[in-house]
């Protein structure tokens, strides 16, 4: 193993994960990857909360608005991307950091994924148009035939997860629960994981401040634009298909901004929850700097003199 060390820092929306990887990168000389799926695509902008120039802070970052809405993307693809240029950056640095609150991209990267099969385009069309004329029942059935084991462990309510299921099931033949070995693959370099968190009465206001901010640098405009897209899994995202629900006239935009407030908060405490399960994630506060980078200089002084 080699002295090189990825920091992951991540948390729920809106804790303060972008400031503190910006302050932590400029005081280790380094880069910062996202590790954000829904910050990778270039049509969405306010909605995904991409940081602007002031916050980046002339630290370079990567894997933000690199993508299409149009491109199929998953957290396979997310992992041998990183790797890639992980391989590259650490021929210049000792350290570097990932930053963002996608649980299936840190997982990705930090104990790797199954190696599964592409599948086919037309295949991924057939079985959203399903979804569309037929509802998500429709697909939970086809995957309770193909897959009983997964179909009992996946959330039924998870119309992604569903699908990708089903396509791999129907591409391979074979049930997609029988090729996910859930084996952790070896990584040549060190990993240090910071979780960030507040308390939630201060998380909750601070994600309805981001949310009446991003109303107010136009994010139902935004919204519009891609509406013509909705059915892209890109788009099946909190903050978006609250708006399309209004486009449609089935809310009213008031309605519609509560929605997403509430959505977005369900959303942390799921990331919270999906976050817990490293044993190995020690939390702070992110007013914390200082303890932050203190804990991870100990922890990269102990890595290097094992």
């Amino acid at each position: 193993m080699s002295d090189k060390t990825l920091i992951v820092i991540t948390g729920p929306t809106a804790v303060g994960k972008t400031h503190v990887a910006v302050k932590l990168a400029h005081y280790f000389h380094t880069e910062v990857i996202s590790c954000d799926s829904r910050q990778i695509y270039k049509e969405l902008r306010i909605g995904t909360a991409v940081p602007d120039s002031e916050e980046l802070n002339g630290i370079r970052h990567h894997f933000i608005r690199n993508k299409s809405i149009h491109q199929y993307y998953n957290a396979s693809m997310y992992e041998q991307e990183v790797m890639e240029l992980l391989n590259n950056l650490f021929s210049e640095y000792d350290a570097v950091i990932m930053a963002g609150g996608s649980g299936m991209y840190i997982d990705a990267v930090c104990r790797g994924i199954d190696d599964l099969p592409s599948v086919d385009n037309d295949l991924r069309k057939q079985l959203q148009e399903k979804f569309k004329a037929e509802g998500i029942e429709s697909l939970r059935l086809m995957l309770r035939k193909l897959d009983p084991e997964y179909y009992r462990s996946v959330d039924l309510k998870n119309s992604r997860r569903i699908l990708k299921a089903l396509e791999i099931s129907l591409i391979t033949g074979e049930p997609y629960s029988s090729l996910l070995t859930h084996r952790n693959k070896i990584r040549n370099f060190k990993i240090i994981k910071i979780g960030l968190d507040i308390p939630r009465n201060k998380l909750y206001l601070k994600i309805d401040m981001r949310i009446n901010r991003m109303i107010e640098l136009g994010l139902v405009e935004e919204a519009r634009t891609c509406f013509r897209y909705k059915s892209l899994n890109a788009l099946n995202t909190v903050g978006y298909r609250e708006l399309f629900s209004y486009f449609e006239g089935t809310v009213t935009l008031y309605e519609a901004i509560d929605l997403i407030k509430r959505n977005t908060r369900k959303y942390a405490r799921r990331q919270l929850t999906w976050l817990r399960r490293y044993s190995d994630m020690e939390w702070f506060d992110p007013d914390n700097i200082n303890a932050i980078r203190d804990y991870i200089k100990k922890k990269i002084t102990k890595v290097t003199s094992e």
